[in-house]
């Protein structure tokens, strides 16, 4: 019988993988090779992990979070990857990328991932209990564990595979699972919000989304699509349905216009072409401020709080992560195991926990499977 079975070769199996015994654990990834997400994501850099790192940065449950993240933070994985001779470079002081290509990453986990057995391009069907032991089935095989550990991931990136199996899996054994849904991708556009996609190629260095109780700031680009960019991926991590509110002018003070004599395409810091078709589609002429009237002013002033609703997102094809899954609630905070089957574990991003954009996700399945590992030695 195999002491462990891990389902799913990515970034929280592998670090599992990485933190139990040699011989101890089989990991059962349904890819040709180990870490396909760790080598397509952060631009091929891969964004490892963030310096400022809270359960304020994560969409779930706050104090489950924290509990987690807090016994194997970003100091915990620098010094885990310094060990290993992995040096991460800081940029906009505060996320942590490999220096040259995420292979770096992915080599180290595959590494270490020799001292237990792996089982390449075999994607799991299910997973039984019987008595006190588990049989879990492939498309190929079957294998007799001990323990089973889901850390399958989401559904993002079906281009390299995914699959809800690790829902289907809670499921089966009575976990409720929070309904999934796309997450950090981009919006698509209702008709009235259609001259946007216009813009298409054209970015706008910092704007305000507010969605959700939440204030997402950074760069917002407008695509064939609809809109994206890091400001807009975040957001969508806390949009359900119904509208947001974008600032397209966060820092601007209005006092700059009041008492200029230049025209408001010059004054107003945006775009030439984003600046033409916003005043246009709220009806604004473009001309000194004081010319205006007090009814084009306050049209004017809608730029900081400009309201739509989406009518929807890019999809999972586009999104980084899943957000929803296993709820918490049911989970161990200590051991990541079952609360309603002993020696079954989730973790990753298979769980109800999602990240904003930084490197939070990959620092949730590191963290998460820390707390797994300890509970498996």
């Amino acid at each position: 019988m195999i002491p462990v079975i891990i389902i799913g070769g990515g970034a929280s199996g592998l670090m599992l993988a990485s933190l139990l015994p040699p011989k101890t654990a089989t990991i059962i990834e349904h890819n040709a090779r180990l870490g396909a997400k760790i080598l397509i994501s952060g631009g091929g850099r891969c964004n490892v992990t963030n310096a400022n790192l809270s359960s304020d940065n994560y969409l779930g449950e706050k104090e489950f979070i924290s509990g987690i993240i807090d016994k194997f933070n970003q100091h915990d994985m620098l010094s885990w990857c310094s060990r290993r001779n992995l040096n991460l470079e800081i940029q906009k002081n505060q996320q942590y990328f490999c220096p040259s290509s995420a292979k770096e990453l992915q080599s180290i986990f595959a590494s270490e991932a020799q001292k237990q057995t792996i089982v390449l391009s075999q994607s799991v069907i299910n997973v039984v209990k019987n008595d006190d032991y588990f049989i879990v089935k492939t498309n190929k095989d079957s294998f007799k564990a001990a323990c089973v550990v889901v850390a399958s991931g989401g559904l993002s990136y079906t281009t390299i595979g995914a699959s809800g199996i690790g829902y289907d899996i809670a499921g089966s054994f009575g976990h409720y699972i929070i309904k999934p849904a796309p997450a950090l991708v981009g919006f698509t556009l209702q008709k009235e919000q259609f001259f946007l996609k216009e813009l298409s190629g054209s970015s706008i260095e910092n704007v305000a989304i507010s969605v959700g109780g939440k204030k997402c700031t950074g760069a917002m680009l407008f695509a064939h699509k609809g809109i994206s960019g890091p400001c807009v991926l975040d957001a969508s991590l806390y949009w359900e349905k119904g509208g947001i509110e974008i600032d397209f002018l966060p820092n601007f003070d209005w006092n700059i216009a009041a008492y200029s004599k230049k025209n408001i395409s010059t004054i107003l810091p945006l775009p030439k072409r984003v600046l033409k078709a916003l005043i246009d589609e709220i009806g604004v002429s473009d001309k000194q401020y004081t010319q205006l009237t007090e009814d084009e002013k306050l049209k004017l002033h809608t730029l900081n709080s400009y309201k739509f609703a989406p009518a929807g997102t890019f999809g999972y094809n586009k999104a980084e992560v899943t957000k929803g899954g296993v709820d918490t609630n049911e989970i161990d905070q200590l051991t990541m195991m079952s609360k309603k089957v002993e020696n079954l574990y989730f973790i990753g991003e298979v769980l109800n926990v999602t990240g904003e954009l930084g490197g939070y996700n990959f620092q949730w399945a590191f963290s998460s499977a820390y707390a797994c590992a300890k509970s498996l030695k």
